[in-house]
C-alpha cells in the first residue's frame, strides 16, 4: 500500500473516531445507558467528577492498551492507539458539548437520542472497518485475549462486555 493510500486510510479512521465519539455523546445525553465498553468510563465520570467522560475514556483506553502490551506478540504499530485514544476522548467531550443544547427530558426524546446515537455509532464503526488500518483499543484488547487463549473472538468479546458492565456496576456502588 502506498504512503498516500495509507494516509487516506488514517484520515478516514480519524473521521470514524469522530462519528463513533459523537454516537457515544448522543447515547450518553439520552441517559438510557451507554455501550458496555463505555460503561466503566461513564460511571467514573459520574462518580469521580474531577474528569469528563472523554478523559475517563482516554484513561480506560490506555489501560486496555497496556493490557495488550503485556503480551509477547504486541506490535509497535499498535502504539498508535494511544494518540487515537486521546482523539477519541476529545471528540467525545466535543460531541457532548454539541448535543448539550438538545432537550432530552421526555422518555421519547431520550429514546430518540439513543437511537440516533446507535445509528451514528454504527456509521463510525463501519468507517473504521473500511479504513482497515488499526483496531481500536477495546477490540484489540479482546483480540489479544482471544489469540493468547486460543478462543473464539466473539465469545471473548461477549465475556469482555459483560466484565465491563460488572466492573461499572461495582464502581458505581
Amino acid at each position: 500500500m502506498s504512503k498516500k493510500e495509507t494516509a487516506k486510510r488514517y484520515v478516514l479512521f480519524i473521521i470514524s473516531l469522530f462519528f463513533t465519539a459523537l454516537g457515544v455523546a448522543f447515547t450518553k445525553h439520552g441517559e438510557l445507558g451507554v455501550s458496555p465498553i463505555s460503561s466503566v468510563a461513564n460511571v467514573l465520570s459520574c462518580t469521580k467528577g474531577a474528569f469528563s467522560l472523554g478523559v475517563w475514556l482516554i484513561i480506560w483506553n490506555c489501560v486496555l492498551i497496556l493490557g495488550q502490551i503485556l503480551r509477547k506478540k504486541f506490535r509497535l504499530i499498535q502504539l498508535l492507539q494511544i494518540p487515537l485514544s486521546f482523539l477519541f476522548g476529545y471528540f467525545t467531550d466535543f460531541g457532548l458539548w454539541l448535543v448539550d443544547f438538545i432537550p432530552a427530558e421526555s422518555y421519547i426524546m431520550r429514546l430518540v437520542m439513543v437511537i440516533v446515537g446507535i445509528v451514528i455509532l454504527g456509521f463510525g464503526v463501519s468507517l473504521s472497518v473500511s479504513a482497515n488500518v488499526i483496531m481500536n483499543s477495546g477490540e484489540a484488547f479482546v483480540k489479544a485475549i482471544a489469540d493468547t487463549a486460543n478462543k473464539n473472538f466473539g465469545n471473548v468479546k461477549i465475556a469482555f462486555d459483560v466484565s465491563c458492565v460488572v466492573l461499572a456496576l461495582i464502581l458505581s456502588l
